[in-house]
């Protein structure tokens, strides 16, 4: 570790310097934008002239990000070129210290659940999707067909093999749309498959992303018809009727190459004087190596940079390839933000259509993912690094923003438009956290980390005005110290649940999106982490209960309530049903594809891991179920428990597997989905589907292995 006295005493020369040729000009567009920048950064995007635009402000980031490393590792050579390792000895010890710290076919069900999607008519795209005469499944490498009316009957049709690692798809009238990971990685980097948000973010998982279209008009055979290929990976999608919109998520720019240390100098903290270089020759040497940099950067070519797609079609005997950009340069909108160096794609193509796909392409780092009918929202994360600019507008002290891009989308295969873009303070927490409404889109997010006591959540009106999204109306200071732990919005409503040791339900009055107010609160135990709308006057809701312990308090089991909001000041608890101790997990608390509420029948599956003995910090030692349990739900009576499908033999003490360990935001749950049709539910595993009658979910009716062919 070094002062930080040093961190800046040693310039390697200007960040827009280069050599006296083309790449003066190359990178003249990014010298406007950075002093921009310097003033103040913007959410805004702007459309490129050119491919040489193109090319100046994608070269512009990689010379900064790379002159950023390298300034930082002379800082910490000019240092060892400084110090004797006996000036450091003891100083390191310390910073060491610190660091450690069939029959039937074509049969359908009368009434049938669907994906539990945000917002009605907009799917979202699952491994399981429902029909109501078949279901659809992704698992061990294949798209499966399944057919499952009458339910008693329930059977295996079909599989199909998809490449990669299939992990999600959409089945509209006789098409399936199916998203896989290849093995390829597209670029270095940390990756994670986020849903919740909370502490993970949203990236994409790092792998070429590849689209199947599947013929299925024949259950039994589909047929394959068309594979897309990206050298970028899936962000998230919605479709809206047969058209399908998909986020794609392209890593940094890097080049190949690129040094950071010079080869001639040793990689030490200290004493480089006994290895006989003094500060001007450490200087030089790094010097050489940012001129190498970038002649390297200069001459790679914009080509390289750009996303691109291959897209296949198979039309009976022939095979149609195409393969090339994805978007032109003079259609793909460039950044202003100085953390950006990638690309993100909205990819627009129509079921049953032969077009190619198109898109609309622009500079961002992923986000998550909002979508309605008519718009598509992507919201991105920002930490404040005080050496670059900060959003102009914002508070002096505030750290963390997010940037919102919208999307204008159409019909019939043509590529999304890109609209406007906007800043907020704090950062959002899914893609709950948004919510547009007569056309002025309402986000909460959230400053500052528990247990700062700084601590505090925002929620923000804003309206599209030209190609800004501006704020036009604010809650602030919402449940200081505690912080997001979910959200719902519904029309002139919305529903905030902060948490740190009670959960506070705020509802807000956002009827006039200029004056939107805290209307009601309600504390209870624990928190919720994802709210459903089982009408317009009550919500249900999944989370976890809590043991308040003074200054924080412990997540303990699983935690279901109704709650009434029909009088917005007052909202009230009708029921409560908390199941197991701390260590009980269901994969629907953190996925809300995995919560499925059917309406018509009042009925609720959850995934539920069970387990017991647990208490305060204790997690339970004892997993005493394993399936899907199953409830009838109503405003009036509450919570029912109809019983549960298992899927795995409980523990015994003599028998004890360690499945307990279960932390709240990482769903460890056995069954990943249910599917109800009529009296029956499908409790969906990995490996296996139990089909079962309401009136005995203990022993199910059928039993559908999701392995081999």
């Amino acid at each position: 570790m070094f002062p930080l006295t040093f961190l800046a005493a040693w310039p390697i020369g200007c960040a827009r310097e280069a050599p006296e040729d083309e790449a003066s000009s190359q990178v003249a567009a990014g010298e406007e934008a950075d002093r921009a920048e310097r003033s103040g950064a913007s959410p805004a995007l702007v459309r490129a002239d050119s491919c040489e635009d193109v090319a100046s402000t994608l070269k512009a980031r990689l010379i900064e990000a790379m002159e950023a490393q390298l300034e930082s590792n002379l800082s910490g050579a000019m240092a060892a070129a400084t110090y004797s390792c006996e000036d450091y000895g003891e100083e390191e010890e310390e910073e060491e210290e610190e660091e450690e710290e069939e029959g039937d076919a074509g049969a359908t069900a009368s009434e049938y659940s669907e994906t539990n999607t945000q917002e009605v008519d907009v799917d979202e795209a699952d491994f399981v999707k429902n029909d109501g005469g078949y279901l659809y499944v992704l698992a061990d490498g294949r798209f499966r067909v399944l057919d499952a009316w009458p339910a008693a009957k329930a059977h295996a049709l079909s599989s199909y093999p998809i490449k990669g690692t299939p992990r999600r798809m959409y089945v509209h009238a006789d098409t399936a749309v199916i998203y896989s990971s290849l093995d390829e990685l597209v670029g270095g980097g940390e990756y994670s498959e986020c849903t919740y948000g909370y502490d993970c973010d949203f990236t994409g998982d790092g792998h070429k992303l590849q689209i199947t279209v599947l013929d299925i008009a024949d259950r039994a055979r589909p047929r394959r018809i068309r594979e897309v290929v990206f050298n970028g990976s899936y962000l998230n999608s919605r479709r809206v009727d047969k058209d399908v919109h998909t986020a794609v998520v392209f890593p940094e720019l890097e080049v190949p190459g690129l040094s950071y240390w010079p080869d001639a100098l040793p990689q030490t903290y200290c004493g480089l004087q006994d290895f006989g270089f003094t500060q001007t020759e450490v200087q030089a040497l790094f010097e050489e190596v940012r001129h190498a940099n970038l002649e390297l950067i200069e001459s790679t070519p914009v080509s390289q940079l750009l996303p691109s797609v291959s897209d296949t079609r198979y039309l009976g005997d022939q095979i149609h390839i195409t393969q090339g950009p994805l978007s032109s340069c003079g259609e793909v909108y460039l950044a202003q933000t100085g953390d950006t160096r990638g690309f993100l794609s909205l990819v627009s193509f129509a079921i049953g259509e032969e077009a190619p796909v198109d898109a609309s392409t622009i500079m961002s780092r992923p986000g998550a993912v909002y979508g309605t009918k008519d718009s598509l929202y992507v919201a991105v994360r920002h930490w404040r690094n005080p050496d670059d600019a900060w959003f102009a507008g914002l508070e002096e002290d505030v750290t963390d923003a997010t940037t919102v891009h919208k999307f204008a989308l159409a019909s019939g295969g043509a590529a999304a438009e890109y609209a406007a873009s906007g800043v907020v303070k704090g950062r959002l927490l899914n893609q709950f956290a948004m919510g547009e409404h007569h056309g002025a889109l309402r986000i909460a997010t959230t400053s500052g980390y528990v247990p700062d006591p700084n601590v505090y959540s925002t929620v923000s009106v804003l309206k599209e005005q030209g190609s800004r999204l501006v704020e036009i109306g604010r809650v602030d200071d919402i449940a200081p110290t505690e912080d997001i732990r979910s959200v719902r919005f519904n029309g002139d409503v919305g529903f905030v649940v902060t948490f740190k040791k009670t959960d506070p339900l705020f509802v807000l009055d956002l009827s006039d999106p200029g004056a939107p107010s805290i209307k009601g609160e309600l504390k209870i135990p624990g928190f919720s982490t994802y709210m459903h709308l089982m009408d317009d006057d009550h919500l249900l809701t999944m989370g976890y209960d809590a043991d308040d312990q003074g200054d924080f308090a412990w997540f303990q089991g699983i935690q279901l309530q109704v709650i009434d909001v029909s009088d917005l000041a007052n909202p009230e608890v009708l029921d409560k049903e908390v199941i197991g101790t701390r260590g009980s997990t269901s994969e629907a608390a953190t996925d809300h594809l995995a919560f499925t509420y059917f309406k018509a029948r009042d009925l609720l599956a959850v995934p539920m891991t069970i387990c017991q003995g647990g208490g305060g910090g204790q997690y339970g030692d004892l997993m005493t179920f394993s399936g899907l349990l199953v409830y009838r739900v109503t405003v009036d009576g509450g919570f029912t428990l109809l019983g549960g499908v298992p899927h795995e033999e409980p523990e015994t003490p003599q028998a004890w597997s360690g499945k307990c360990n279960n932390w709240w935001t990482d769903s460890a749950s056995k069954v990943k989905r249910s599917v109800f049709m009529e009296d029956w539910v499908f409790s969906i595993a990995p490996d296996l589907v139990n089909v079962a009658s309401l009136d005995d979910l203990a022993h199910p009716a059928a039993s559908i292995p999701l392995t081999g062919k």
